[in-house]
């Protein structure tokens, strides 16, 4: 099961981790690697139908023990379907967000959330990435960020920004928190950089890894 690879990206709303782990895909295709690139929520057919759920409509439309439950669900089916299957066959998957967005999202807006959250993980997931990717961004600029690509983009997945700054710098202040609590499997990356730069400050941390293996 886990004979390939497993990379995921972490980082708080506009921080560039979707473009970073793009970069990186690109990057490790030009090398002769056989990765894929995913997303959560999303990565499955089922999944990508549970994610028009979460990331549309009014902050409140969802608890935040409700969102716990579809984001689980989603991952399930994503792990299942997209991540296992391609770890299995050596495959580096690169994943734009796992279980460590959901201890940040959900985790920190209720009290003992968090225990819920590891709880579940544990039982109905209970794999984390070899590696992930924290893409550290000043919260007030990285909500600027992610405000004006929705906008641009016309997708309507703007419900957490919603939340505003306030939000995004518990989240900011979370990953670096977790980065400490797991900091064989975290590596956290200066975001504030040009593109090229921090990709690659994020394609070293990738070949360091791989060469420890």
């Amino acid at each position: 099961m886990n004979a390939g690879l497993f990379v995921s990206f972490e980082g708080i709303d506009g921080s560039g981790k979707s473009t970073q782990a793009r970069m990186l895909h690109a990057h490790l295709h030009a090398q002769g690697h056989d990765a894929i690139l995913t997303r959560e929520p999303g990565g499955s057919p089922g999944a990508e139908e549970i994610r028009a759920l979460v990331l549309n409509g009014t902050p409140d439309r969802w608890s935040p023990e409700t969102e716990l439950l579809l984001f689980t669900a989603a991952r399930r089916d994503h792990l299942e379907r997209t991540v296992r299957p391609a770890l299995a066959a050596g495959r580096i998957v690169i994943c734009d967000r796992f279980a460590d967005s959901t201890r940040m999202y959900q985790g920190l807006r209720g009290v003992d959330l968090r225990r819920c959250v590891d709880a579940l993980h544990d039982l109905m997931i209970g794999q984390e990435p070899d590696l992930t990717i924290l893409i550290d961004m000043e919260a007030k600029a990285g909500l600027a960020r992610a405000v004006a690509r929705v906008e641009a983009s016309g997708s309507g997945e703007d419900r957490f920004e919603g939340f505003g700054g306030d939000l995004q710098a518990q989240m900011r202040h979370g990953f670096l928190s977790l980065a400490c609590e797991f900091p064989s499997r975290i590596r956290v990356i200066d975001g504030g950089h040009d593109a090229d730069t921090v990709a690659a400050d994020v394609q070293a941390a990738v070949m360091e890894h791989m060469h420890e293996r």
